[in-house]
Formats: C-alpha cells, structure tokens, sequence
C-alpha cells in the first residue's frame, strides 16, 4: 500500500564526486552512466540506508537507475528536504 500523503516529486541535485549509476542496489550492479562532479540528477526516492532512486537525462533518453547517497553529501539523505544552515 502507498501513503497517499508520501513525497514523490523529484528533487534535483548536482553530484558532489564522480559516482557511477547502477541498474541495481549493488556495487556489482551493471554501471548505466558514470557521473561525473557537478552533473546535475533527480533524486525520485530514498530506497534504502545505501542507495537513492535517481533519474536522469542522457543523449535525449530518460533514464532511471540508483546512485550512492555519498555521491550528493549532505543532499543525499532524506530526499535533499534538509536544508543548508
């Protein structure tokens, strides 16, 4: 069941470091696209303690796959909603 009341539009984020995008939760996952410091992603979910559900643009597709939180820093945890003091 969904929570009707649950966040689910994207936040756009800018990668802190070079960070590949996985078709999976695993680091042993197929690598769709590398990114490179400062490309800019929609984070769509925090799927677990490790990973985020991110979308992407490249070469005119869209594309979906998971990223490490440590890729966005302190944007990386609880969907980018954490503000900067």
């Amino acid at each position: 069941m969904q929570n009707a009341s649950a966040d689910r539009t994207p936040v756009a984020h800018n990668t802190i470091v070079d960070c590949p995008v996985y078709d999976g939760m695993k680091k042993t996952s197929t690598v769709l696209v590398q990114m490179t410091s400062g490309n800019e992603v929609q984070v769509t979910d925090t799927i677990n303690a490790y990973f985020v559900r991110v979308r992407l643009d490249k070469n005119g597709q869209t594309m979906t796959g998971y990223m490490d939180r440590r890729c966005f820093g302190e944007h990386g945890n609880e969907r980018g909603n954490r503000k900067a003091k």
